[in-house]
């Protein structure tokens, strides 16, 4: 079954409503400059909502090692998420699982990239947009997928309760990735469209036509 994470929280409520749908993982911005970004005491409440079995995700892009360490003190997300630049000894350095997000530039050598951080829990794999980390609402070629990789592969960028099937079934990934598909305004998630993509995304392949 392809695992879902739902990215961009910024309230109580979407964090209840998307634990109740099914998702897998929750993600949650500590980047300033995001339209989604959540400073960690707000983070913290939002924590409370999460559900047992449901793995909270904090999103960081390039950030200094001091504010790496005041946001896991209020907020102890579970599972980090690195978005720039950080080599693999950073990323590995906080006492919790990680995963390294690719921005899938044409021409990368994605095969380097991935042997860069053999300390990685998995890659997201995402859409390149010069000077931007993420949350492009654009995708990539989902042909570029590898087929197999040392670490799990998670598919995001400009994925939608309308395309997540076709895509999961073009590139087989570990997992995909949403902010901006399943959201009515910036930070703001649509409880109908969190449902239909979890849906879609959860669908047996077996009896599902890609089309």
């Amino acid at each position: 079954m392809v695992r879902v994470k739902i990215c961009g929280l910024t309230r109580e409520k979407d964090v209840a409503m998307a634990c109740e749908a099914g998702a897998d993982a929750l993600g949650f911005v500590f980047y300033a400059p995001s339209p989604r970004a959540v400073v960690p005491d707000q983070a913290a409440e939002l924590l409370e909502a999460v559900a047992p079995f449901t793995v909270s995700v904090g999103l960081f892009v390039d950030p200094a090692p001091r504010a790496v360490e005041e946001t896991l003190r209020r907020a102890p997300v579970q599972l980090l998420q690195f978005h720039g630049e950080e080599p693999e000894a950073f990323c590995r350095a906080w006492d919790r699982p990680y995963i390294k997000a690719v921005r899938m530039a044409p021409g990368l050598d994605l095969d380097a990239v991935l042997a860069a951080y053999p300390s990685a829990s998995g890659f997201l794999l995402d859409a390149f947009e010069d000077g931007v980390p993420g949350g492009t609402g654009k995708r990539f070629s989902w042909d570029r997928v590898p087929a197999a990789a040392a670490a799990p592969l998670i598919l995001a960028g400009g994925l939608t309760p309308e395309n997540v099937s076709c895509a999961i079934a073009t590139a087989a990934p570990y997992g995909v990735d949403v902010s901006g598909g399943v959201e009515r305004a910036k930070g703001i998630k649509d409880e109908g469209k969190v449902r239909a993509f979890i849906r879609a995304a959860k669908t047996d392949r077996s009896t599902h036509d890609a089309g």
